[in-house]
């Protein structure tokens, strides 16, 4: 997540740990949980990044895998909520455009549903290059840009049947997301937006999936295999 004053975020940290559990929403538990774990198992991934790591869920799921890892997050209250479940755990409150860390100090760089929170993306991503060893790998969830460019999303039509509607898909901007007592703000952006960062920034695209649930409530499997709406993108950089 990245976090200023009138993002949301800190109103909503509470709603959002509540949310979240330990297993993650539908969006984690079913669908990237288990393709993100696969681009990292058996890979000698010593050191770890999780940009954006909330109340440091994924972070336990890299240390269970003997991978030290340091957890950055702007909102104090999911630090917090970190350092609770992991006392043993490497959690620091900073943004991702401000990150206090060593340059090419880590062999992984995870992002798992951060971009989209990030305003100044172009910074973010510049620090994010900069962390990674040469050879290393930036592991990227994301939601898909047809999906941020949503107008009120699914839709009921006059005739029953339920469409999902998107508009504007060029245009870059803020939009505000509301469930669950959660309100923060997200950052629509077209996908050559990131695609572009990162291929000006020097790394090789090395895989794209758009994964497939694997589990999870019927109805809610249905609706996304309809109108799926998460991505990840394993990048490598280059080595010397």
């Amino acid at each position: 997540m990245s976090n200023s004053e009138n993002d949301g975020w800190n109103e909503s940290a509470a709603s959002w740990i509540a949310s979240m559990g330990e297993s993650g929403d539908f969006s984690r538990q079913f669908v990237l949980d288990a393709p993100m774990l696969a681009r990292i198992k058996n890979r000698g991934f010593k050191s770890a990044l999780d940009v954006g790591c909330g109340e440091g869920r994924f972070c336990r799921m890299l240390r269970d895998l003997e991978i030290t890892t340091v957890g950055i997050d702007p909102t104090a209250a999911l630090i917090a909520r970190a350092r609770e479940r992991d006392p043993a755990g490497d959690y620091r409150v900073c943004t991702a455009e401000e990150m206090d860390v060593l340059p090419a100090s880590f062999d992984l760089v995870v992002s798992y549903l951060t971009l989209i929170d990030i305003t100044d993306i172009a910074h973010a991503a510049e620090r994010c290059v900069a962390a990674l060893r040469p050879g290393g790998t930036l592991l990227v969830a994301n939601l898909t840009s047809f999906a941020t460019a949503n107008v009120n999303g699914w839709t009921t039509q006059a005739d029953g049947r339920h469409r999902f509607h998107i508009d504007n898909y060029l245009d870059e901007r803020a939009e505000w997301v509301e469930w669950r007592g959660i309100r923060i703000r997200n950052w629509h952006r077209p996908l050559s937006r990131y695609m572009s960062l990162f291929l000006d920034l020097g790394l090789i695209l090395r895989r794209f999936e758009e994964p497939a649930p694997t589990g999870g409530d019927p109805e809610i499997v249905s609706r996304y295999r309809r109108v799926p709406y998460l991505y990840l993108m394993e990048w490598q950089k280059p080595p010397v």
